[in-house]
């Protein structure tokens, strides 16, 4: 198969692993792993009749652990004639295991409300829980086909970025985008190849490879300008497992090793609401112990976070953080000061935060 046929038969996980599902639960007698990579869309376009497809087993062993974790009871099936033997596996998901307890009933109103919560994810970058809940409604008897109501609603991440990230993600393409770094006049252009989408700290990072730099970087959606787009004719091979579990674990390693320490009015909204956030710790001599730890992954993030509670936050270290929650509230200060009033207000009236 040509490099140009690899490229346009490339189909995403949610799409493989839909397909698959369908596939195991249609047989009866189940399916063996040559059955599924010679027929099933998403491992068909890429298996090579008689040749290795050494790459394509192990996305298919990793697809069944995808399916177990939905809950999916994908069974293995052992040849009668031939026990031991994996050669001979067959693969199938008894629809009696996979359908509701005999004792679990839906109204029809209920059904109507499972399959509506299945389709306000239906579109944009989480249509892979649609697809996925849908099976399951399936095996209710539903049919996807039937209108539920002339409107559902559409949750969609908020980042524009997150969708063609995702597909080129999928599909194997580097892509380049604008990425603006605080303190940064203008935007710098990235070529990247992404490897994983994780959520972090309530925010979603890019994890990849940035080809002029030749290593990985971790960058927020957030700070991404304009659209992402592809790079005509660059494309990458998949870097293996656990790239997702790496991204976390060095968000995670910089989280706990960013630590902000600050104290916040009592009874006001900073206090209940960062409370919830405290990670006890040693007091600086320049804090009451009424003091709160907060761990960070990005300093600027905190310091936006800091600056909107204005002087219901005083900040005690770092020193960066501090400087550039003041900062903030003294650019907010000077925007909302008549520079023809008469009204000279003190000047840590608005700045208590990074005073």
């Amino acid at each position: 198969m040509s490099s140009t046929t690899q490229k346009n038969s490339r189909v995403s996980v949610e799409e493989r692993l839909f397909s698959l599902v369908l596939a195991l639960i249609a047989t009866e007698i189940g399916l063996t792993k040559a059955d599924i990579l010679s027929t099933v869309q998403g491992y068909r376009q890429r298996y090579l009749p008689g040749g290795d497809n050494s790459s394509l087993e192990r996305q298919f062993e990793r697809d069944k652990d995808d399916i177990r974790e939905l809950g999916i009871p994908l069974e293995v099936v052992e040849p009668p004639d031939d026990p031991g033997s994996n050669h001979h596996l067959r693969y199938r998901i008894p629809k009696g295991l996979y359908e509701l307890p005999v004792d679990v009933v839906f109204s029809p109103d209920e059904l109507m409300l499972l399959k509506l919560a299945a389709t306000v994810w239906r579109e944009g970058s989480l249509s892979a829980e649609s697809r996925r809940a849908m099976t399951k409604l399936h095996a209710l008897g539903i049919d996807s086909s039937d209108p539920v109501l002339g409107y559902s609603p559409s949750l969609r991440v908020r980042e524009a970025s997150f969708e063609p990230l995702s597909k080129a993600m999928d599909r194997g393409q580097v892509v380049a985008f604008l990425y603006l770094k605080p303190g940064e006049a203008a935007a710098r252009r990235r070529q990247v190849e992404p490897r994983a989408m994780v959520l972090h700290d309530g925010r979603w990072h890019l994890f990849g490879t940035d080809q002029d730099a030749a290593a990985t970087r971790t960058y927020l959606l957030s700070r991404i300008v304009g659209p992402v787009v592809t790079v005509p004719g660059a494309s990458f091979e998949a870097h293996g497992e656990g790239q997702g579990q790496t991204a976390l674990s060095e968000l995670e390693a910089l989280w706990i090793a960013n630590v902000a320490v600050i104290s916040a009015r009592p009874g006001s909204d900073a206090a209940l609401r960062l409370a919830k956030r405290h990670a006890p710790g040693e007091i600086p001599a320049n804090a009451d112990a009424s003091a709160l730890h907060l761990n960070y992954t990005d300093l600027n993030v905190l310091a936006d976070e800091l600056a909107g509670y204005g002087p219901e936050v005083l900040v005690h270290s770092p020193a960066l953080l501090r400087a550039a929650v003041r900062s903030r509230l003294m650019t907010v200060r000077d925007a909302h000061t008549d520079s023809d009033s008469d009204v000279n207000p003190h000047p840590d009236a608005s700045t208590e935060a990074g005073a």
